[in-house]
């Protein structure tokens, strides 16, 4: 029979797939493929801008930041060496504001640019790294917290006291007496005690310091790296797209020159096969893996037209025979009796019987259907009966008897269908005794887990280059023998089928005796 084709699984209707009412229609493959290309690098893209928005936001960010923390710095410093906040916070930067507030939250003093100043207010409560907005933009601020100590001026405890001198005197004195007086003054007169100041107490003052600069370098920079992407990106998936499209086009156009072709072909002309590229390619591999299937649906065709031609001329002459016997019996009734007329009519029955079963055999083959009932068989069993009918079988022929050798065969046991062993061990020797001129030899023997069965003959043999060829189905290679002897040409053909299903194998070489020797190889089953 002829092997059956296996489906190629087709992914689903296309625009050319019908249009039937209720059928789903599906954009072609190129236009998928440039679709999920553009998508995914959009995707891509999309977070891609996303993540780095907030990463150039955080970096852009940290540079106002900086500078705002160093004006911190600068203005804590300044308190610290005893700097009033007027002077702490004194200068003037574009897009920068500073404020030093008291322990309640007072603004003491500010500075930076004019314009911000009176928003000094609005930056009492905030804290680091909060963003406020002043003067319609953006700002970050920086803010520490420090307390400065002050020690006031210390105040003397007393003042010095003078002691009264001579210069009090009268002066009418002589200078004898004003030297006398001089030294009793000297001598009478008491030290001034000096004045003790008492320590002062250290003063600490709370202040805080803010700091605040401007984001708008910062966002102009990222509104114009944005603006870029936003430019960049729908031309990039633009240029993507079009390479796309023309790309896989390209890559399809063969495809679908192969699928042109392939669609000419038909039951008629298998022969036709498909131009081969060349190259390694995915292309090139479809090609030639089309034209592998072509070869293949090819043979199969051949192989079931000559199956049908050789069945109907198998069937036909047998139903011939017994026609041209009705039909003399109906002419001429007293030309034939009927033991003759029911004779050839059950022999050619029983041809038509062999013919029919062999053919569903056969077919079950091909189907995969042959079904096994797998139990331990005693080959040898098979082989002596069969041995024993060939034995009771007269020869019709001008060969005369034919001598059938069975002393080789030992005892073996197989696991399978009795039934289908018994038709390998029937169709070997039947098959041996129609070509044998005077001998047939049997043998069986059981080695290495082996069941070998051996079956020889003395006629003609099988030539080399035949011996692969006998096992196809209706052949037989001695055309000019007569139909009586010559068989059907099926019965090697079901020996191949039912060895293989049961896991052996068949060959032909040639036998000692000088005709062919057929060799059958099955797995043995447990003794």
């Amino acid at each position: 029979m002829a092997e059956r084709a296996p489906r190629v699984p087709v992914p689903g209707p296309g625009p050319s797939a019908g249009t039937g009412p209720g059928r789903p229609r599906r954009a072609s493959l190129r236009s998928r493929i440039t679709a999920a290309a553009v998508l995914a690098v959009a995707l891509t893209l999309g977070v891609f801008t996303l993540v780095f928005a907030l990463v150039q936001q955080a970096v852009l960010a940290d540079g106002p930041r900086r500078s705002a923390s160093a004006d911190v710095d600068r203005a804590v410093s300044a308190l610290a060496i005893g700097s009033t906040p007027h002077v702490a916070v004194a200068g003037e930067a574009e897009g920068a504001l500073v404020v030093v507030t008291d322990s309640s939250g007072r603004v003491l003093a500010a500075g930076g640019e004019d314009d911000l100043v009176e928003s000094a207010s609005s930056l009492a409560a905030a804290g680091s790294g909060d963003r406020v907005t002043l003067d319609g933009d953006e700002f970050v601020v920086e803010r520490d917290d420090v307390g400065v100590e002050t020690t006031p001026t210390p105040t003397p405890s007393a003042e010095p006291t003078p002691t009264p001198t001579a210069s009090s005197r009268s002066g009418d004195d002589d200078d004898d007496d004003a030297a006398e007086d001089a030294d009793d003054v000297t001598d009478d007169s008491t030290p001034t005690p000096e004045a003790t100041p008492e320590p002062a107490p250290t003063v600490t003052t709370e202040y805080g310091v803010i700091a605040a600069r401007s984001l708008d370098e910062a966002s102009a920079a990222s509104s114009a790296s944005l603006v870029t992407l936003g430019v960049a990106i729908p031309v990039a998936l633009l240029v993507l797209g079009v390479t796309t499209w023309l790309v896989v086009g390209r890559a399809l156009r063969p495809v679908e020159s192969m699928r042109r072709e392939v669609d000419t072909v038909t039951a008629q002309n298998l022969s036709h096969r498909l131009p081969d590229p060349g190259g390694s390619d995915e292309i090139a591999r479809l090609a030639r893996t089309l034209n592998g299937m072509l070869d293949r649906l090819d043979s199969s065709a051949t192989a079931q037209r000559r199956f049908v031609g050789d069945a109907s001329h198998e069937l036909k002459t047998p139903l011939a025979t017994i026609r041209q016997h009705a039909e003399v019996a109906l002419l001429h009734p007293g030309s034939i009796d009927g033991a003759a007329l029911a004779g050839t009519v059950l022999g050619e029955e029983a041809r038509l019987t062999a013919l029919v079963q062999g053919l569903l055999v056969l077919a079950k083959a091909d189907e995969g259907a042959l079904g096994v009932t797998r139990r331990p068989v005693d080959l040898d069993d098979l082989v002596v009966a069969e041995t024993a009918r060939l034995r009771g079988v007269a020869r019709r022929d001008a060969r005369g008897p034919l001598a059938v050798d069975a002393t080789a065969v030992g005892p073996a046991r197989v696991d399978g269908d009795e039934g289908l062993l018994g038709q390998v061990v029937h169709n070997l020797v039947a098959n041996a005794a129609r070509h044998a001129d005077t001998r047939v030899a049997v043998a069986l023997d059981e080695r290495d887990g082996r069941a070998v069965l051996t079956v020889d003959d003395d006629g003609a043999g099988v030539a080399e280059a035949d011996r692969e060829r006998v096992f196809e189905r209706f052949v037989r290679l001695d055309e000019a023998r007569a139909r009586d002897s010559g068989g059907s040409g099926l019965g090697l053909a079901i020996v191949r089928e039912i060895v293989r299903v049961h896991g052996g194998s068949v060959s032909v070489t040639t036998s000692p005796l000088g005709g062919a020797r057929f060799v059958v190889d099955l797995p043995a089953g447990p003794a």
